[in-house]
């Protein structure tokens, strides 16, 4: 097969869509990936063929700009993403026509002529997608090839398309823009079908929509392990990590670190914290190893446990590792995520005025959190890897395709 990868130079989303193109391209096929020229290097780095379709945007600039999007989704998801069965009709309309304008045509619109163009004159046989690189189904439906979103997250994306369907709408935005190309159908926001990287228990679907799980595989970009990572720590080892991205995006992170920093230093613990030195305090206790930026994975292997925002690569590796988590939730799906793992048993989220001190030492002393990790653990293992996956979708290619 010839496959096709599209997304907008979002590093979090391409990193959680490289181990899929990884094992369709071990298994034998030809896979490029596509996005904005400035995001060509990216690819590059992590051993994949860049197609560099469009004009370079400035993606953060353009999201601060939408100060209404940024502000919903400093507190959860951005509308309409955010609707319940309770969210009218109208409501949702105006939240879709707000999204399409200010969001996924701003993304959208640098890459489509050269995507199609692109997709016309290679003709791939599937498209992967980024769930909001619209421009992809676009050109997959221009050349004839099946296509699919790759999430990285909770499928907000496709509930709310169910549940905004469900309540007979008098307007559809999304169906007029993405009409203005080509005959709008709904695979046109949804794909031919789904790969899903969340394990069962965590995950929601949508009604109508054929789901193919993805077991999650950590990567993190370029790194180097330190040495000081190979040495076996004197104490139970903490990670700390709030996001990069929630940092540049919001200034800031969602905990008051100085303080937590000072109850950390309560306890008999050694934190590694991934804090870029923009952000850090002035002082730090001793208990507490700054670093820039170290790869996630070797560090979760020699850790108790793991402070986190609730993103999902940090939340998913965490899991792999079986490590109990203390979530302080960030933006967008941060909240929802955190709510889910305590549900499993395996997290404590921390809320306003909660000691973050006194959350972890309950963390580490009671079993349970570990045993419910484990058992989340278990749950990942059982579900198919990247190059278990190849032969289901050569499957749903040959039956999506065009003729």
């Amino acid at each position: 097969m010839r496959v096709l990868f599209a997304g907008y130079p979002e590093k979090t989303h391409f990193l959680a869509m490289a181990p899929l193109a990884w094992a369709l391209r071990t298994a034998g096929h030809e896979v490029v990936f596509a996005s904005q020229p400035s995001f060509a290097g990216v690819i590059n780095q992590a051993g994949l063929t860049a197609v560099p379709v469009g004009r370079n945007s400035d993606h953060a600039r353009m999201m601060q700009l939408d100060r209404r999007a940024s502000a919903s989704g400093r507190q959860g998801f951005p509308e309409p993403y955010d609707a319940t069965e309770d969210t009218p009709a109208e409501a949702l309309v105006e939240g879709y026509r707000h999204a399409v304008t200010w969001w996924h045509k701003m993304e959208n619109l640098p890459l489509v002529a050269d995507l199609v163009a692109f997709a016309r004159a290679w003709r791939p046989d599937l498209v992967v997608w980024e769930p909001t690189t619209f421009a992809a189904p676009i050109a997959a439906r221009a050349s004839g090839a099946a296509h699919a979103r790759l999430l990285f997250s909770l499928d907000i994306y496709g509930l709310t398309r169910r549940l905004f369907l469900g309540k007979a709408p008098a307007a559809d935005p999304m169906a007029e823009w993405l009409g203005a190309y080509t005959p709008f159908g709904e695979d046109l926001v949804t794909g031919h079908f789904t790969i899903d990287q969340l394990p069962p228990s965590l995950t929601s679907h949508a009604p109508g929509l054929t789901y193919l799980p993805l077991r999650y595989t950590p990567y993190g970009g370029p790194a180097t392990v330190p040495s000081w990572l190979r040495a076996k720590p004197a104490r139970p080892r903490v990670a700390l990590t709030l996001g990069l991205v929630t940092a540049e995006k919001f200034g800031g992170y969602p905990i008051d670190l100085p303080a937590t920093l000072a109850e950390l230093a309560e306890l008999d613990v050694e934190v590694v914290a991934t804090i870029p030195e923009s952000h850090r305090p002035a002082t730090a206790p001793k208990n507490v190893r700054f670093v820039e930026y170290v790869p996630l994975q070797p560090l979760a292997a020699t850790c108790a446990a793991v402070i986190h925002h609730a993103g999902f690569g940090t939340l998913s590796t965490a899991a792999r590792h079986a490590l109990p988590h203390l979530i302080v939730p960030g933006d967008v799906d941060g909240p929802a995520l955190a709510r889910r793992l305590a549900e499993q048993g395996c997290a404590i989220t921390v809320t306003g005025g909660e000691s973050v001190g006194d959350r972890l030492r309950t963390l580490l002393e009671t079993p349970s959190f570990r045993e419910r990790a484990e058992a989340l653990r278990a749950e990942i293992d059982a579900v198919p890897s990247p190059n278990d996956l190849v032969p289901a979708l050569a499957e749903l290619t040959a039956r999506h395709r065009a003729a």
